[in-house]
This record gives structure tokens, C-alpha cells and sequence, in this order.
């Protein structure tokens, strides 16, 4: 006979503050996360962003100002974010999105090392588009 399989949180509560560009979460643990548009855009789940496997990601500079738009459901497991920069491919799982909030720290200040030893910033350039 095998044990039970535990379930992981799923979300009770999806706030979007659009003033301070934050998503906060609240799961089915009592854990609540505050995940920022930028921090959410940095580390989208998407091809365009993580690429087709290991080394293939792509620095994601100069999303400062970067909010989301749109959050559409999909099924009963993720939303789909879309941002003001036009990226909008993006699935965020239940499960992905509590990892995040779990390793916000850690995979911010990783972010933030990568954009300085690639000498960009979190600003967006002037004049590219």
C-alpha cells in the first residue's frame, strides 16, 4: 500500500497591486508571497526566456518598470501573465510560482550578479525597443 501523495499549496489568493507592481499570493499553507512584475518578467517560464535547455537562457535587461497587464487562468493549475513590455508567453504553475516565492532571495540576487557581469542594467535603455 503506498503513502498518500501529498499535495502541493495550491493559491487561496491572487492579489495584482498595480501601484507597487507586485503579485501577492497567499496558498492553501498560510504562506503568502510578495513577487514583483520585474522579478516575474526576469524569470518567465518561457522558451524566449529559459531557451531549449541548459545555457540557453536569455538575460532579460532593463524590465525595471515592467507590469503586468493581463493574468489569465489557465485550467486549474497556472496563470498566464502578460507584461507592458508585450511579453505574454509565460505559464506560471501553482507549483512554480510557490518555488519562486520560496527562492525569491536566492534567484534575485543571482539575477542581479548576472546583469552585472554582463554590464546591463535593470533600467531600460533610451531609444531601443
Amino acid at each position: 500500500m503506498s503513502a498518500p501523495s501529498q499535495q502541493p499549496p495550491a493559491p487561496t489568493a491572487i492579489t495584482l497591486h498595480q501601484k507597487s507592481r507586485v503579485l501577492e499570493i497567499t496558498f492553501s499553507d498560510g504562506k503568502t508571497f510578495h513577487l514583483p512584475c520585474e522579478f516575474l518578467r526576469v524569470y518567465s517560464p518561457s522558451a524566449e526566456v529559459r531557451g531549449h535547455g541548459p545555457g540557453q537562457e536569455v538575460l532579460q535587461a532593463g524590465k525595471k518598470d515592467v507590469a503586468i497587464v493581463r493574468l489569465d487562468p489557465v485550467g486549474n493549475y497556472a496563470i498566464q501573465l502578460a507584461f507592458s513590455d508585450g511579453h505574454d508567453t509565460g505559464i506560471y504553475s501553482w507549483d512554480l510560482l510557490y518555488e519562486y516565492g520560496m527562492k525569491q532571495q536566492r534567484m534575485w540576487a543571482t539575477y542581479l550578479e548576472r546583469l552585472a557581469k554582463a554590464g546591463a542594467s535593470r533600467e531600460a535603455a533610451c531609444g531601443r525597443s
